[in-house]
């Protein structure tokens, strides 16, 4: 199934209306914020897709600080910034002050005098806040134990090129109420989808954010399930989404997350619940054998290597808009 065309023309985004704003959690957007970014990343990538340049970050500078591990986040940030005209600077964690005691205050007013953006993976959602408090550039998060805005962003720009809108649309999360859950479920709602949300007793998700979500859905027109019924999320589903059942920073829990976790495994006795022309998505990297068969993944209603590189385009998309 080829994409669906979502622009023909440029967008008429006014990418000054979120400079210097930060991205911390995706719901410090509103639902036609958000709009406006899927379709400047829609925009982005076609110019790309034709060989068209899109440099407005030229001779900007983006820091990036890792305290874990990544492939898509640093690959696509350091290639989308170097796109935009600008370039990204990879910092290692533990190789900054901060991995010595130097406090986040200072680190946070010393790169603000360096670079013109920092995006950050690292485990504490506070911590990124403190650095966001402190900073006087923008601060993109890239992943906490609670939070993957990017991420959701970039799912709901797959699911709107495949599906053609996003109103409506039935997406099912099946497996651990996580960070991707979070954010996930955050950006559906407040885009008017009908989210489904099927996880282990036990291991929902945090009930603040759902209680948000509710709120969020209320105003859109979204809906909001959650179950520990797996085939009650799936049922009809357009979109069916799994994580991996361990995250990092809690491979301690990982055999009893296994046992916990063994009756969530999206396979082909479960998608058959969806609708026939459903899409199987997944942040990656992915375990196949435990959270999804091989089948599901590598199958033809997998497009997990298109939501992979939506990343870059809508990464690209928040970095123009806030840089």
């Amino acid at each position: 199934m080829q994409p669906v065309k979502i622009l023909e023309h440029l967008p008429n985004l006014p990418l000054s209306k979120h400079k210097g704003k930060d991205l911390l959690r995706i719901d410090e957007f509103n639902g036609e914020e958000l709009m406006e970014l899927l379709q400047l990343a829609a925009h982005i990538k076609q110019l790309q897709k034709h060989g068209q340049p899109f440099q407005p970050l030229q001779g900007k500078t983006l820091g990036m600080i890792f305290d874990k591990a990544s492939t898509r986040t640093r690959v696509s940030f350091e290639v989308g910034m170097y796109q935009l005209g600008g370039m990204g600077m990879f910092l290692s964690g533990k190789e900054l002050q901060l991995g010595r005691g130097e406090p986040i205050s200072d680190t946070a007013k010393v790169l603000s005098r360096y670079v013109d953006a920092v995006m950050i993976r690292t485990f504490s959602h506070e911590y990124v806040e403190e650095l966001a408090h402190h900073a006087s550039i923008p601060i993109i998060n890239g992943l906490t134990d609670l939070y993957h805005p990017c991420q959701a962003l970039a799912d709901m720009l797959t699911i709107w090129e495949h599906k053609g809108k996003l109103q409506g649309v039935k997406l099912a999360y099946i497996g651990d109420g996580n960070n991707v859950a979070n954010s996930l479920v955050l950006a559906a709602v407040l885009l008017g989808l009908d989210m489904r949300v099927a996880t282990p007793v036990g291991y929902e998700m945090d009930s603040a954010i759902v209680q948000k979500a509710k709120e969020y859905a209320a105003a859109s027109g979204g809906k909001l399930l959650l179950t520990h019924d797996v085939v009650e999320a799936v049922a009809g589903a357009d979109a069916v989404y799994t994580d991996v059942w361990t995250s990092m920073g809690f491979e301690a829990e990982n055999e009893v997350r296994l046992k916990a976790f063994a009756d969530y495994q999206v396979n082909e006795k479960l998608v058959a619940h969806a609708d026939h022309d459903y899409l199987f998505l997944h942040c990656l990297p992915a375990h196949r054998g435990e959270e999804v068969t091989a089948g599901v993944i590598d199958g033809p209603r997998s497009f997990i290597f298109d939501q992979a590189e939506n990343r870059l385009h809508a990464q690209k998309a928040i970095l123009a808009a806030l840089v």
